[in-house]
């Protein structure tokens, strides 16, 4: 891009509802000597994807605009640069260009700054001009979101937006304005107070692709321009109706058109417009894009989102062959580590050379738009299993991750800590404006109000919902409609937060699997209100957090350690108190005779994002006299033998366990432990071991006949406590027990194999002898 084009794009950025701003060097201070005649520093933020407050810093010296390195930065440089862009402060910093990659100088290396500075010029540095920085180095800053009172900037410093309102697809044809998602319409992108078209002239179909992405769908679709063409005649202060036959009606009034860009022209691959190429209209622009019109999009969205029934049945005839790539461990639609699909296991992607292209490639491959983030080092929480792919290297076209070139790991590369992840653009669908919280300590709590009778275009009633039933599963389904990560507790009781007007239940009978996007996709009751207590204290409330936990089974252990074990019933007096053998114990000839145990040992790792917590409270923990400490959970786990179409053989065993760290990953400390009522958790990056040989660690099987069996463990059967993933709860194994010996293999997590291997597990016909292939 030559200089007129660098210069277009970096108006562009201004244009773009604060993807750039400028401010005018420091608050004004008496000139000194030394600076009398130096021409005052202008700064700005500037890439994406950020909010106003946080960008990449650039400034502007000697007539060129340039950036800063990240050698040796620190929060006190981020201090006075946020303060000479008209922020009170910082909060933090960012390196290695988070927020992109800069073009032209890199001006600034090795600042340093005490952080009481009035300008950047009186920090130490290498000197302006002198770095041996690369702009993959590129500082940025995060400004805390307050403005220097009366503080003079050359641009309005707008509030914070989302991508939907810096570019948008304006529907024109009526009925349309109000259906969500907006797929068609004129591309209109902010600029200063309201918004401004762009000139079709040139516009191809991968500028369209561009567009769609950013609106979170995967592909676009040929526009009728010239049913288009009717709404860009210019009658001023006037109406026109036009009857276009069947139900299609344009807009009745007209808008005055305001063009900004021209000669936009984009590869198809970039993840927002500013990366194209474009001309910018100077001056007057009445006479601008007299041969064309605006730029008119229509976009396909992907199965999340399809509306209407032919847009759904061909969606899913496309779902019907199971997919090989999924996002996993991600609060919100559209974002998650990335899983693949090879040799019928699912594996992860290290994130060597993982950039948005690739991002963008797999968002799209999912049915979302290009992606917003390409997240490195398990920023979604770590994997498990193989690391099938590294240094994956996509040109952005590929229909398929599988298309790009990539490498095959070996046991060196990668570890599970460079877990690559994703953020996509998602359609904007409005379902947070259904949903609110009140009378909690944060936004992050609170009793849910949710909107009745907004679809009518009516102004919506807000009413309370039955805490009946309400629990964990339903708690997150709020918590991701409001924008606000998982959730830590789904409460049925919230006398305690009685601070808002709304009285009236609305919504009973919510049961969600946990996956919906807004609990109007839940089952509910509907119109016909079924709750028991409809006082306001039994409304449902939800606490939020933006991280959570993710526990699951370390299977080859239980592979590895299971054993047959006779134990006298003399040994067994503590276990059969706690509940830890099969009711036929009870008839058993006590002391005299035995019972025949399957062994093995759980390892229970935390490989989430927050430590995992009991559900309770110490006060309400059970004291356990056998084994000398305190229970912190009822039901912790499930264990339970299963016949080949699931019918449970043995009675099973729910085990409430003491929650402690036993080991940790190489620079994790422990934080829990059971002893002396010390507090009970499981903390990210630690496991929690339950040997073979201590009490209960077992399954009673006096009762199986011989034959072919599932063993099955679930964590955390009832979803008591919040976690980022349930479907990895539970562990299953293939067994072979003869009556005397049994034999354990093909241990896995449950969603760890493809839909064709689960069916040949499930399917397993058993040994012929004690050689497991």
């Amino acid at each position: 891009m030559g200089r007129c084009g660098a210069r277009a794009w970096q108006e562009l950025l201004v244009l773009l509802g604060g993807l750039c701003m400028w401010g005018s060097g420091a608050q004004p201070t008496p000139p000194s000597p030394t600076h009398s005649s130096v021409p005052p520093l202008k700064f700005r933020l500037a890439g994406y994807p950020r909010k106003h407050n946080e960008g990449r810093i650039e400034v502007f010296y000697n007539e060129e605009w340039g950036t800063i390195c990240d050698d040796d930065f620190t929060l006190a440089n981020a201090q006075v640069l946020c303060r000479q862009l008209g922020f009170v402060g910082a909060t933090g910093w960012a390196h290695s260009a988070k927020y992109g990659k800069g073009v032209g100088r890199i001006w600034l290396d090795n600042v340093n700054c005490a952080g009481n500075e009035k300008s950047i010029r009186d920090c130490k540095h290498r000197g302006w001009g002198n770095s041996d920085c690369s702009h993959e180095e590129d500082a940025g800053v995060i400004c805390k979101d307050e403005r220097i009172p009366g503080f003079k900037d050359s641009n309005v410093i707008e509030t914070e937006q989302s991508h939907v309102e810096e570019v948008r697809l304006r529907a024109v044809v009526s009925g349309a304005q109000r259906r969500l998602p907006v797929t068609e319409g004129i591309v209109e992108v902010r600029y200063k107070d309201g918004w401004a078209q762009i000139c079709d002239e040139g516009w191809d179909s991968k500028n369209s692709r561009v567009i769609c992405g950013m609106m979170g769908f995967p592909t676009e679709k040929k526009v009728n321009r010239n049913f288009y063409k009717l709404a860009s005649k210019s009658q001023p202060k006037q109406k026109r109706r036009e009857d276009l036959g069947s139900r299609k009606r344009l807009f009745a009034e007209r808008q005055q058109l305001n063009y900004r860009l021209h000669s936009v022209s984009c590869t198809g691959t970039e993840v927002h417009i500013s990366m194209c190429t474009f001309q910018f209209y100077r001056g007057n622009s009445s006479a601008a894009c007299s041969t064309g019109m605006p730029a008119v999009v229509s976009c396909l969205p992907g199965p999340l989102f399809a509306t209407g029934s032919a847009q759904k049945k061909k969606q899913r005839q496309q779902q019907q062959s199971q997919p090989r790539i999924r996002l996993k461990g991600g609060a919100k639609a559209g974002e998650g580590r990335v899983e693949v699909l090879k040799n019928n296991e699912w594996g992860t992607i290290c994130d060597d050379r993982w950039n948005l292209l690739s991002a963008s490639v797999v968002c799209r491959e999912l049915g979302f738009g290009s992606a917003k983030e390409a997240l490195t080092g398990a920023r979604m929480g770590q994997g498990t299993g193989p690391i099938h792919l590294n240094e994956v290297q996509c040109l952005g076209t590929e229909k398929s991750l599988w298309s790009c070139p990539f490498k095959n790991i070996t046991q060196e590369d990668c570890k599970h800590t460079e877990d690559a992840a994703v953020r996509c653009n998602i359609p904007y669908m409005g379902y947070e404006n259904l949903i609110r919280l009140s009378g909690g300590r944060s936004r992050f709590e609170g009793r849910v109000e949710v909107a009745v009778g907004a679809a009518e275009g009516d102004e919506p009633r807000w009413g309370l919902v039955c805490g009946e039933g309400w629990g964990t599963l339903e708690a997150m389904v709020a918590c991701r409609q409001l924008g606000l990560g998982f959730a830590n507790h789904g409460l049925q009781e919230t006398w305690y937060w009685d601070a808002s007007n709304v009285t009236e239940m609305v919504l009973s009978g919510v049961k969600c699997a946990g996956h919906e996007l807004s609990l109007n996709h839940c089952q509910h009751h509907g119109s016909s209100l079924n709750c028991r207590n409809t006082g306001t204290r039994f409304a449902a409330g939800v606490i939020c957090s933006e991280t959570a936990s993710d526990l699951l089974l370390h299977a080859p252990l239980v592979q590895e350690t299971a054993y047959i074990e006779d134990r006298p019933l003399h040994m067994l007096y503590c276990a059969a108190e706690e509940n830890c053998l099969s009711s036929s114990a009870r008839h058993a000839n006590w002391p005299y005779g035995h019972r025949r145990l399957l062994r093995f040992s759980s390892q229970i790792h935390n490989n989430g994002r927050a430590d995992f917590r009991p559900k309770a409270g110490r006060h309400s923990w059970v004291w356990h006299e056998c084994h000398r400490h305190y229970h912190s959970m009822d039901i912790f786990t499930h264990y339970d033998i299963l016949t080949p179409n699931g019918t449970k053989v043995a009675e099973g065993h729910k085990a409430s366990f003491c929650l402690e760290d036993t080991e940790c990953e190489e620079d994790v400390a422990k934080r829990y432990e059971c002893a002396n009522f010390g507090e009970q958790g499981i903390t990210v990056g630690c496991w929690d071991l339950y040997r073979h040989d201590i009490d209960c660690q077992w399954i009673d099987i006096t009762d199986v006949k011989p034959g072919n069996y599932i063993l099955q463990v679930v964590i955390n059967p009832n979803f008591e406590v919040a976690e980022s993933d349930f479907t990895n709860n539970a562990m299953k194994c293939n067994c072979k027990y003869d009556g005397h010996r049994i034999w354990v293999h093909s241990c896995h997590i449950g969603d760890a194999l493809s839909e064709e291997a689960s069916r040949r597990f499930e399917q397993y016909p058993g040994q012929l002898n004690n050689q497991i292939s």
